[in-house]
């Protein structure tokens, strides 16, 4: 299993999510579940829809404390993990997961995603 797992701001469209998580996959294996905090489904969910993968939302409190290779004080501020793609995707891909590269900024700064490995179905 592999997610991806995405941060983005309000307002983010499908382009700049497309964006990030091209960035993110570039020589990976294909992405098979899509992740982000529960109130950041809903913007996602048109991407989701255009490569048929599921959405995961992750609560608060599960993404609390994910240790995370990039540490951006917005992040930790707003959901206490340096990073909300990285979070998210270590997150959705359950126990004993592994980031495969830190986050990817989409071109224009709007989204983040990650990728991890976990052995969920």
């Amino acid at each position: 299993m592999i997610v991806a797992g995405f941060g983005f701001r309000r307002g983010t469209g499908i382009a700049s999510l497309r964006a990030a998580l091209a960035l993110a996959r570039q020589g990976q294996s294909a992405v098979t579940h899509l992740a982000t905090a529960s109130d950041k489904v809903a913007a996602l969910m048109p991407l989701a829809e255009c490569l048929g993968l599921s959405v995961r939302g992750l609560s608060p409190e599960e993404l609390s404390g994910v240790v995370t290779r990039t540490r951006s004080a917005a992040s930790l501020a707003a959901r206490a993990t340096g990073s909300l793609a990285e979070a998210s995707a270590l997150c959705a891909a359950g126990p004993g997961a592994r980031l495969l590269g830190p986050r990817h900024i989409s071109p224009d700064r709007m989204a983040t995603c990650a990728l991890a490995e976990g052995f969920l179905s």
